[in-house]
């Protein structure tokens, strides 16, 4: 199975480790990452996700990104917009996409903890191509 990957720019510090890791994982998993997107911010993923969809050679994406909480609102209404537009595409164009994208609320230093979630995702969109295809 072929993933793609769309990874914020945005406190690459992260996402870098983030990305690192999920292509190892998928590896483990017997799956295969054939491109890596990558996008200024979490709020600009959606048209990146919507490229690797269009693609018949990607059977599923996971997004990776971390919003940190700032002195205003804005990482929830980051998150909030990106993750519907996210979860809306997926059903737009029947293919998984994972939600590997930490906050919003949390500090630099929890994100860096949770940098390991990025397993999670790759291991949640490899599941559900599966179950997708089971259901062909």
């Amino acid at each position: 199975m072929n993933l793609g990957i769309v990874a914020a720019e945005f406190n690459y510090d992260i996402t870098y480790a983030m990305v690192e890791l999920a292509k190892e994982h998928a590896e483990f998993l017997g799956a295969k990452v054939v491109e890596i997107v990558k996008v200024p911010g979490v709020f600009d993923m959606p048209l990146g996700v919507k490229k690797l969809l269009e693609r018949e050679d990607i059977d599923g994406v996971v997004t990776l990104g971390a919003v940190i909480e700032g002195e205003t609102e804005h990482d929830d209404i980051v998150i909030q917009h990106a993750s519907r537009k996210i979860a809306d595409l997926a059903l737009d164009y029947g293919k998984p996409v994972s939600l590997g994208i930490s906050g919003p609320g949390m500090s630099r230093l929890e994100a860096h903890a949770r940098v390991k979630y990025a397993k999670r995702a790759v291991e949640a969109a490899v599941k559900m191509i599966k179950r997708m295809k089971e259901l062909e």
